[in-house]
């Protein structure tokens, strides 16, 4: 990856379409069931918000094996440099990871495999300009992290095990990067001392889920129910694009899990 390129700047991604089975998809607490129409809804509206930020997008089939095959970020990483297959962390998703492998075979060069023993989920990992961070959760074991971290400097990319709070599913949930220098995080994770090298933005109290929030290219899709988040970013002299994630939260989900993200040499 050129160094005069930001790690927010993409022109390729890989989304999923959601199966009718997405209603059953994981969660953490029970706040009601989502409507298939309205994952859908918001799915939709989000590859329409990439292909605004110029981003080609790759769409590939429902799963109805797997409800949770919508948040493709979990099986895999993937960098300019090549794409690790992983293994999540929830047994009910471990399969989607043979799902996606051709897919990333056909668009990679290099596929790196994740070792066995171990789990780690996309959702633990935040790429930031310093290093690949990897959040040890519930989802990604300490033998997992490792591993992860073996397979990102194979890639040439330095990695970090960091961890998450108690109670946080991933990583990501509570934090994300929104320029070079910043990244947008909730309190309880600032406080960790994990961001002590960047500029810390915190979520207004009570609205935390907006922490997963996704920088694309000169834009930031921002959940749209959380205003005071979208206010603070857009005084702060952010582009914000509001997103409807209404749905996918009642399924532990937010923006960055819907998609892989890279940059492709010779587009």
């Amino acid at each position: 990856m050129s160094q005069a390129r930001s790690v927010f700047q993409f022109n390729s991604i890989i989304v999923r379409e959601p199966s009718r089975t997405v209603v059953n998809g994981l969660r953490a607490d029970d706040r009601g069931n989502p409507t298939y129409e309205g994952v859908k809804s918001e799915h939709d509206a989000y590859i329409a918000a990439m292909r605004d930020a110029g981003v080609e997008v790759t769409i590939l089939p429902a799963l109805e094996a797997f409800p949770d095959s919508i948040f493709v970020e979990d099986p895999a990483l993937v960098f300019t440099e090549g794409a690790i297959l992983l293994r999540p962390g929830a047994e009910s998703r471990v399969g989607e990871t043979a799902e996606i492998t051709p897919t990333l075979r056909d668009m990679f060069e290099t596929v790196l495999d994740l070792p066995t023993p171990g789990f780690a989920d996309g959702g633990d990992v935040l790429t930031t300009p310093k290093s690949v961070m990897i959040g040890l959760s519930a989802r990604t074991d300490k033998v997992g992290a490792e591993a992860l971290s073996a397979c990102i400097e194979k890639l040439g990319r330095k990695a970090e095990i960091v961890a998450t709070p108690e109670g946080v599913l991933h990583f990501k949930t509570d934090c994300s990067l929104l320029d070079d220098e910043s990244v947008l995080s909730t309190a309880r994770l600032a406080r960790s001392g994990v961001f002590k090298d960047f500029k810390q933005i915190i979520i207004p109290e009570g609205e935390e889920p907006a922490a997963n929030a996704l920088r694309v290219n000169d834009v930031v899709m921002v959940g749209s129910d959380f205003p005071r988040t979208i206010e603070m970013l857009d005084k702060l002299g952010y582009k914000v694009v509001p997103m409807k994630t209404t749905q996918i939260g009642k399924i532990d989900a937010g923006l960055s899990c819907m998609s892989l993200r890279w940059y492709r040499n010779g587009r």
